[in-house]
Formats: structure tokens, C-alpha cells, sequence
């Protein structure tokens, strides 16, 4: 047969003692130090033996207890500066009736929060009835629609679908162009004959892109001593002519 023992768990040292305090109704300005250490020490014992881990200020307040205890037990009592007694339970005693000041507060506070949450706010009924629909049932909003809330979603949904379509679009676009590419498509225009112009090089690809590359391949040519340029009749437009052509001529 097995028994369970079960311990009251306390917020705190001086909890413990104001317990121990209210329980045998004992004057806390003339505290038993004696009875009250010994009371204290059996607890934390038996926390031991429950393998209960027990709190730094827990031992450190054991230890105050212990000490005072010793310091009551001297035969010769310590005076302050005036010749008086100086009560070892005086500072405990200060701490104390400090913690039991707010404890009382922190307990009014408590009950007013819990009456507090208690009440509840007075509103629109239907306004509430609808926000619980809503939080069990998925179809609920449809409950409330009418002609005039169809209409604003489509009028919102139309606005949207507008100003999407009109976004400018930016797309990049591989060109078929590079500039030995189209330096090789000179070179094969100028196989068969001496010169050709400009003109005639843009009217075989009219593409902007194309006619950007083919000038690009000219200026390369040009540096590469594969071609000159022979300023032609019209509006920006030059002849394109191989460089050994005009070196035979001279």
C-alpha cells in the first residue's frame, strides 16, 4: 500500500512564512523564530525527499532564518549606538509586513481583473450574432448580401482587372543578332560585288535591332581593315566597300 503526499506550493519565501504565520496566528512583530525556522526547514526537507527542486531564495531565507535563530541564542545581546537591543527579527519582520502590504494589494487587483473579464460589453445584437456565425459557419456571409454589395464587388473587381491590364510590361526579348554574326552577313553581300550601301543593307532586315548590329559590324570591319566607307548620295547614306577591292584599284 503506497501513500501520496502532496505539498501546498508557494510563490515565494516569505509566502511560506506568512502562512506558517496566519495558520498557528502568531504575532508577526513578535515572531517564535525557533518554531518558525523549524517549520520552514521541514518544508524544504520534504520538498527534498519529493525530489522537488527547491529555489535559491528559498535556501537563502533558510539561511537568514538559521542565522537569526543563532544570534537569539547568544548570551550577550547587540546594542546600537544609543545603548538599545537590537532585535534580530527586526529587518524579517520589515520585509514582511512589506510583502504581506502587497500580496493584499496584488489579491484586490486579481478580483478586479476577474470581475472585470467577467462583464461583458453591452452592443449591436445582430452585429454580434453575425461575427458568431461567422467564426462556425463558412457560408454564413452570404446572409447578408444584397443587390447593391454584388454590385460594389464587381464595380471593385472591374477597377482592379483595369488597372492590371494598363500596368506597363516590360519583356526582354532575345534578338537573333550578334555583331560577328552580322559582320559575316557583310562580308557575304560584298562576295560578289565591289560596294554596297547602307540603304540597301537595311532594306534585307528592317528591324531596328538588326539595323543597330549591322552598324556595330561596320565600325568593327572598319577596324579590322576589312572594309572602307564611301560617302554615297541621299540622307546618312555610305557605301560599304572591301578593302582589297579598292587596294587592286590603286
Amino acid at each position: 500500500m503506497s501513500f501520496e503526499i502532496k505539498l501546498p506550493l508557494f510563490e515565494g519565501p516569505f509566502d511560506l512564512l506568512l502562512f506558517f504565520i496566519e495558520r498557528d496566528e502568531l504575532d508577526i512583530n513578535d515572531i517564535p523564530i525557533s518554531k518558525i525556522t523549524n517549520d520552514f526547514l521541514d518544508y524544504l526537507h520534504n520538498l527534498e525527499q519529493l525530489n522537488i527542486e527547491v529555489a535559491s531564495e528559498f535556501i537563502l531565507v533558510a539561511a537568514t532564518l538559521m542565522r537569526i535563530k543563532s544570534k537569539m541564542l547568544l548570551p550577550r545581546p547587540q546594542l546600537d549606538e544609543e545603548g538599545n537591543e537590537i532585535d534580530p527579527r527586526e529587518e524579517l519582520v520589515k520585509h514582511l509586513l512589506e510583502y504581506k502590504k502587497y500580496k493584499s494589494v496584488l489579491e484586490e487587483l486579481k478580483e478586479m481583473e476577474a470581475g472585470q473579464i467577467d462583464k461583458e460589453k453591452r452592443g449591436n445584437l445582430a452585429k454580434e450574432l453575425r461575427s458568431l456565425s461567422e467564426s462556425v459557419n463558412v457560408e454564413s456571409e452570404m446572409q447578408d448580401l444584397d443587390l447593391y454589395k454584388l454590385l460594389k464587388v464587381f464595380q471593385n473587381v472591374m477597377e482592379r482587372y483595369e488597372v492590371e491590364k494598363n500596368k506597363p510590361r516590360h519583356e526582354v526579348i532575345q534578338y537573333p543578332y550578334t555583331i560577328s554574326g552580322q559582320r559575316d552577313f557583310i562580308m557575304d553581300n560584298l562576295a560578289n560585288r565591289n560596294k554596297i550601301s547602307f540603304g540597301e543593307i537595311i532594306e534585307q532586315d528592317a528591324n531596328k535591332i538588326a539595323v543597330i548590329f549591322n552598324f556595330l559590324a561596320i565600325l568593327e570591319l572598319l577596324q579590322l581593315n576589312m572594309v572602307t566607307l564611301i560617302i554615297g548620295e541621299g540622307f546618312n547614306n555610305f557605301w560599304v566597300e572591301k578593302l582589297d577591292e579598292v587596294e587592286e584599284k590603286a
